[in-house]
């Protein structure tokens, strides 16, 4: 073979693997982040590990100085088997040993070291081919460019439509690809012909059987996290979906965290929606931050003079299961499909700077601040915007996690609102599913103080509303937390949540609903 056909075929080689490289780590951060937690922590951790893994390989590979053709080979296969089989292996194992994270992490570490192998040993293979200095900067060149490919491919095409089950297989078949290209193009300089070819073949046969086996394995890999029957599960391109049921009830699962559960959801949903909405000077325009399941939506319909409930969601799987999904439709009363909502796909602090309106209430149903990047939106730049767009008279109110299992985080909340120029109110209330939960609600200062604000909370009646758990008496229970209790703890000590000091996540974690989360 001529040198420049075999030049050509390392540097697509490197190209390709690359390419795999860089998708089998964000597949295992991903993985990581959806089975532990904190999404900012594990891609920073198994990124790390990776790279420096790379630096060992690369390290190891000044060893071989024999059989370098055989040896691309070999890492070649081993990648392609190790890679298709990552997410099976993750669940597989989770049987037996019970920290999933270590099984992740020893992952991360053995095939981030085979890749910092190869780059080094295609670039000693490629000197027979190119002088030294468009040797190095060729093999670099095809394995940057590999990485953007892959990147592009993993967020647009692989994490959306293939998911974490099939993603890890096209891995394994581009490093396979490679491995065949070797065998096709250097066959004349293997020694080793018989025992090459054998490898081959049993990885072939290794892949076909990982594509057999992989979705029953990681379906009831997946079953193993939840107590009950797993009845949809959808890896969307921010989270992961999953429902459950148990006798007639359902529960919604984001990224393994509960969202709701039918049994009890109205102990969260009511308290949430109704007395913002019946303290509110005007009811016509309401915003709502998440909620993407549709119950918040619900609610706030039953006032009969909303006349128009803007609904602004991340992730478009989310909102497209609530208005299809039979369960859903059923339990939200097909709230996203009334003409009345405007469902908005976007991120609700990008929303609030784009858009121009004022609404009469603003409703923040997100997920719990257990990550950096979910504590934005308990900012101080967030609840300054979110006071920007209320209009006279208008209220505030967003869930605030538990004021029992992270009291500190629940404070923080608060102070961060008032910070901002709100009139805070915090209330709670005991959901059985969830355990102790609270919410602030909050009036723009100028409108009124703390104390006009709770006295008109304890005056609200809810007559009318067909509600199933809220009223006058249970407003009053709500509104008091008892002696020695959250509410009357000072926030002196407790900082503020700004974008730059995410104190709120830091308070999170450090509550015993941080500990309990973060081990679920």
């Amino acid at each position: 073979m001529n040198k420049s056909r075999a030049g050509s075929v390392l540097k697509i080689s490197i190209l390709a693997t690359g390419c795999a490289g860089i998708v089998a780590e964000y597949a295992l951060s991903t993985l990581a982040t959806y089975l532990i937690g904190n999404a900012v922590f594990q891609w920073t951790l198994i990124m790390s590990l990776m790279l420096f893994a790379m630096g060992v390989g690369s390290r190891l590979s000044k060893c071989f100085k024999t059989h370098l053709i055989e040896t691309f080979f070999v890492v070649e296969i081993a990648l392609s088997m190790l890679c298709a089989s990552s997410t099976v292996l993750v669940y597989s194992l989770s049987f037996f040993i019970p920290s999933v994270d270590i099984i992740i992490y020893a992952l991360a570490i053995c095939i981030g070291a085979l890749i910092g192998f190869e780059i080094p040993l295609v670039t000693r293979l490629n000197e027979s081919y190119e002088q030294l200095q468009y040797n190095i900067a060729s093999i670099m060149e095809k394995d940057y460019y590999g990485a953007l490919i892959g990147g592009l491919f993993f967020a647009f095409i692989a994490l959306p439509h293939l998911g974490l089950a099939y993603t890890p297989i096209i891995l394994g078949a581009i490093n396979f690809m490679v491995a065949g290209l070797v065998l096709i193009f250097f066959y004349r300089m293997i020694e080793r012909k018989k025992w090459v070819v054998s490898m081959f073949v049993v990885c072939f046969l290794f892949l076909i059987g990982i594509v057999t086996i992989a979705e029953p394995m990681i379906r009831f890999g997946e079953q193993k996290q939840y107590k009950d029957r797993v009845i949809y599960a959808e890896q969307t391109t921010f989270q992961k979906i999953v429902m459950t049921r148990w006798k007639t009830f359902y529960w919604l699962f984001i990224n393994g965290q509960t969202q709701f559960s039918s049994f009890d959801e109205e102990k969260y949903h009511e308290p949430l929606i109704h007395p913002a909405l019946k303290l509110a000077a005007n009811r016509g325009s309401i915003l709502v931050l998440g909620g993407g399941d549709g119950l918040a939506a619900r609610e706030i319909l039953k006032h009969p003079d909303v006349t128009s409930v803007t609904l602004v969601d991340l992730d478009p799987g989310m909102t497209t299961l609530a208005q299809t999904h039979p369960v859903l439709l059923d339990l939200n009363k097909g709230s996203l499909k009334d003409g009345r909502v405007q469902v908005v796909n976007q991120d609700a602090a990008a929303f609030l700077r784009e858009d121009a309106n004022l609404y009469g209430v603003i409703i923040a149903d997100l997920p719990d601040p257990d990550s950096i990047d979910l504590a934005h939106l308990y900012s101080l730049n967030f609840y300054r915007d979110i006071h920007r767009h209320l209009a006279r008279g208008g209220l505030f109110v967003t869930q605030a996690t538990s004021p029992y299992f992270s009291e500190k985080a629940f404070l923080c909340i608060k102070k961060t609102m008032i910070k901002a120029g709100f009139s805070a109110l915090p209330y709670h209330n005991y959901v059985p599913t969830m355990g102790e939960w609270g919410w602030v609600l909050g009036a723009r200062r100028q409108d009124q103080d703390p104390a006009a604000l709770k006295k008109r909370a304890l005056a609200l009646g809810f007559n009318g509303l067909n509600l199933k758990f809220l009223n006058a008496d249970a407003m009053m229970s709500m509104v008091y937390f008892g002696k020695g209790s959250v509410d009357e703890k000072g926030e002196s000590d407790i900082r503020v949540n700004t974008k730059l000091n995410p104190e709120l996540h830091q308070y999170y974690q450090e509550g015993s609903w941080g500990v309990i989360a973060s081990s679920l």
